[in-house]
């Protein structure tokens, strides 16, 4: 199940599943939190995003975020493997228990695309035209160009396929990395392109818009759904938005890539984009781990008011607030409106409404009321978005219900008799936390760290553990320490081992003492008795 953990850790990020359990805060590059098992007065739990591994300082455990799960919920490997597998949409059942091929396969892949980007990255900065179309007409700014890694795709016919293929990478590879189109070329030419990224950060795919129009071509060419990409549960800019989303506490879902480049430029950073204006429960799924607080930037038109309806009836099941930005000022999107004054954005992002009250006041352009079809119609949407509301939340209900039934004139029992279908609502699970006192202590995983830091321990064998995790504990508790500090710590720590090691051994061999002597083996039990005098005299 190699390829499943991976292809999983590639789209879980390791502070979204710890957060979905603990209150984290971002500390530098790493995040902190309270131990859920201690109790700490201070922050003692640590979340690396870099490594995808997690540190409880209190009480000594570690792992990624599937040892994480199992702490938590006290459950086998296998069972958060298919509840990590069930929230990132990995099918289980498409992966062999020893499939290292496939995880070895995409490996590969986002190797290849990751050489394309650096490809393509270079390319831009050896044409003078391009990159005057990049920071004069689209108006982008240096730092903006490296942080959304924007690049150009040569004109040439096969440019980054022989680039590619000179660095070993087969015309088969090329194809699944979605680089190549049906003639063995290049996919993306004369375009700037921009990396499409899974959360951690990592290539997946591109986007490129043509530079010089072409009524043969479409503005936009996307990378083909890949082994690594798929359209539907991608969100763009998430691994670029992430931090500033948990930092201001919302997210700002526009239409498309260059609204989230520009709204990243222009100082909201929480701004993301699906594909196009389809939002799956993936994505809010992915959203209400960061924030409860989402805001749609869509445009007005029927599409804009399909995808709202589809978010409001998903996002009841997560205890989301849905709001809508349309304060465009006349521009048709926010990076037209960016363009015009980049303040106009930051003001709109502020005067959200609910997303409810926006629905209805399009329903009432919509449908006309003075005819009884546009009259039952409106009755009938308006009534399925109101049941969409917590049923707690009476106030927000009875809100809604009575505008509704003053636009209509007919009362407030009337239009609450009114019956409509609905799907059923889902219950959320709730997760107990489970004490597990199976772990190493913090002696023996200090002592590790320090080794692997280049500490002398003489001929003091320490125990191996996971390598992310030692670097963790170094750089938090050691990394501003001298070197005779440290050695002085590690003969302190390897003391307290040799301990720790022998009180084990003792308790082990107590215990099988105590076994000997009820099957009346005396041969074995003095035996046993010799090797814990022994021990006890190396103290």
């Amino acid at each position: 199940m190699e390829d499943a953990k991976e292809e999983i850790r590639a789209r879980l990020a390791v502070e979204d599943v710890v957060g979905q359990y603990i209150e984290l805060k971002r500390a530098g590059r790493n995040f902190k939190g309270h131990s859920p098992w201690g109790t700490d007065r201070t922050p003692s739990f640590m979340v690396s995003p870099d490594k995808g591994i997690w540190h409880d300082f209190s009480s000594n455990r570690g792992g990624d975020i599937f040892t994480f799960v199992m702490e938590m919920e006290g459950c086998t490997f296998r069972e958060a493997l298919e509840k990590l597998a069930q929230q990132a949409g990995v099918e289980l059942k498409r992966y062999s228990n020893d499939d290292r091929k496939q995880a070895a396969r995409k490996q590969r892949i986002r190797d290849c695309l990751e050489l394309a980007t650096k490809y393509f990255q270079f390319c831009l900065t050896k044409n003078k035209a391009v990159m005057q179309y990049v920071f004069y007409k689209r108006n982008l700014n240096k730092k903006t160009v490296e942080t959304f890694r924007i690049g150009y795709a040569p004109k040439s016919g096969r440019a980054l396929v022989d680039f590619l293929t000179k660095r070993g990478f087969t015309g088969a590879e090329l194809e699944e990395a979605g680089l190549v189109n049906r003639f063995g070329g290049d996919l993306f030419k004369g375009r700037m392109t921009v990396p499409l990224m899974d959360v951690s950060g990592n290539v997946i795919g591109f986007t490129g818009r043509i530079i010089e129009q072409d009524e043969n071509s479409p503005k936009y060419l996307n990378t083909p759904e890949t082994i690594l990409y798929n359209k539907g549960r991608h969100i763009f800019g998430l691994s670029q938005a992430r931090d500033a989303i948990r930092r201001e506490d919302f997210v700002v879902v526009v239409e498309g890539n260059m609204d989230v480049i520009s709204s990243h430029q222009a100082g909201v950073c929480q701004a993301v984009a699906t594909a196009g204006t389809a939002m799956t429960e993936m994505h809010l799924k992915s959203f209400a781990r960061m924030t409860k607080d989402i805001r749609l930037a869509y445009d007005g038109d029927e599409a804009g008011i399909r995808a709202a309806e589809r978010a409001i009836s998903m996002a009841s099941k997560f205890g989301i607030y849905l709001s809508v930005i349309d304060d465009y000022h006349g521009c048709k999107d926010a990076d037209e409106l960016i363009q015009k004054d980049p303040k106009l954005w930051q003001e709109a992002v502020q005067n959200y409404r609910p997303a409810l009250e926006w629905l209805l006041e399009k329903y009432v352009d919509k449908y006309n009321l003075k005819t009884e079809k546009g009259f039952q119609e409106f009755a009938t949407e308006a009534k399925r978005l109101i049941e969409q509301i917590d049923p707690a939340d009476t106030v927000l209900r009875e809100k809604y219900e009575r505008q509704v039934a003053e636009r209509l004139g007919i009362s407030l029992e009337a239009f609450r008799a009114k019956k409509v279908a609905q799907p059923e609502k889902k219950k959320l699970k709730k997760v107990n936390v489970v004490k597990n006192t199976t772990v190493a202590s913090r002696a023996e995983k200090n002592l590790a760290a320090l080794a692997q830091h280049g500490v002398d321990l003489g001929d003091f064998e320490a125990r191996r553990f996971n390598r992310d995790e030692l670097d963790l504990i170094f750089e938090e508790q050691y990394s501003d320490w001298a070197g005779d500090l440290l050695q002085k710590e590690a003969e302190n720590l390897k003391a307290k081992v040799a301990a720790e090691r022998r009180d084990a051994e003792r308790k082990a061999l107590e215990e099988q003492i105590r076994e000997a002597e009820e099957s009346g083996d005396e041969a074995l039990e003095n035996a046993l008795l010799q090797k814990m005098n022994k021990l006890l005299r190396s103290k």
